[in-house]
Parts: structure tokens; sequence; C-alpha cells
């Protein structure tokens, strides 16, 4: 059995429940959370839901680029990308060991927040953005879950080895000639 073939004690759906009940749960939160900020606020209006977190508000803004407002009227390629990611993370998701469940939690989180800002793109050609912390860019529940995975990818990737410094092998040393 090579590695790139699901394990063979499991059938096909089970291997993606775990994927989906979390990614559905991410997408669900998501799409809840902005409409209830595209329902109660007014484009650009901001909201400090509490005032000893002063440097926290809730602003409803449109973002037609990347996460946390990067690479503006990018939405198609972006839209593009988060197709090839869900397909990639759909194909690799099965083939990863269960007991790599930091790993799968990691792609599990990115497919969600992947879905979530295409689901916006292709209904409103942008994605609502809403969280302010600060001077930090606006962003979003399924930005925050890029984000998480990401680090969760390299949080597993660390554990395994896998971002370690690869060693060379050490030269054999030459006695000097005569």
């Amino acid at each position: 059995m090579t590695e790139d073939t699901p394990q063979p004690n499991r059938s096909l759906p089970s291997a993606y429940l775990s994927l989906l009940l979390v990614a559905g749960a991410v997408i669900a939160f998501d799409q809840l959370t902005k409409a209830w900020i595209r329902d109660t606020l007014g484009f650009g209006e901001s909201l400090t839901p509490w005032p000893e977190l002063p440097f926290l508000r809730l602003l409803h803004w449109r973002n037609t680029g990347a996460a946390f407002g990067m690479f503006q009227e990018g939405g198609g390629v972006f839209a593009v990308l988060a197709i090839l990611v869900a397909a990639m993370i759909l194909y690799y998701f099965p083939r990863i060991p269960r007991e790599e469940w930091l790993l799968r939690l990691a792609m599990s989180l990115q497919l969600g927040g992947a879905l979530g800002n295409l689901i916006d793109r292709l209904q409103l050609g942008y994605v609502t953005d809403f969280v302010a912390v600060g001077g930090f860019p606006i962003f979003n529940v399924a930005d925050a879950s890029i984000t998480s995975g990401v680090v969760l990818l390299m949080l597993s990737l660390w554990r395994s080895g896998e971002l370690s410094p690869k060693k060379e092998p050490a030269e054999p040393e030459q006695l000097p000639s005569d």
C-alpha cells in the first residue's frame, strides 16, 4: 500500500467525518456572525460591545482581497485559490492517519475558513469582515480559522520533525598526504 491510498480499515465517509464536522461548524459560525453584522450594523458602522475592552470593536467592512485586507480587488483569484485549496484538502485528508489529529484539525480549520470566505465571494462579490482589534487589519471568523489552521499545521510539522533543519552527512576526514 502506498501513502496515497486511504487506510483500508475505515470507509471513505468515516474518513471525512471529523473534517466535515469541524469545517461545517466553522462555516456555520462564520456565516451566522457575518449575517448578524450585516443585519445589525450599516457598512462602516462600529460597535464596542465590551467598554472595558475599548481596543476590541465590531466594524462592518467589505473586503475584496485576501485575509486581513491584503491584495484588494483580487477576489476572483482568491475564489479560485479557495476552490483549489479545498480540493487539495479533500484529496489528502483521508490519507492522514487518525493519530495525526493536529494535522487533521489544521486542515479542517483551513477548509472551513476557505469555504466560509468563498461563500461570501460567490454570493456578495466581497467578504464581510468585522473584528477590529487595535490597529490590526479587520478580519472575520473564516480568516481567524485559516490563520489558526496554518499555525497548527506548522506546529504539527515541527512536532513531526518536518520543520527541523536537515543535517548534512559529515564529510569523512581526509588525512594529510605524504
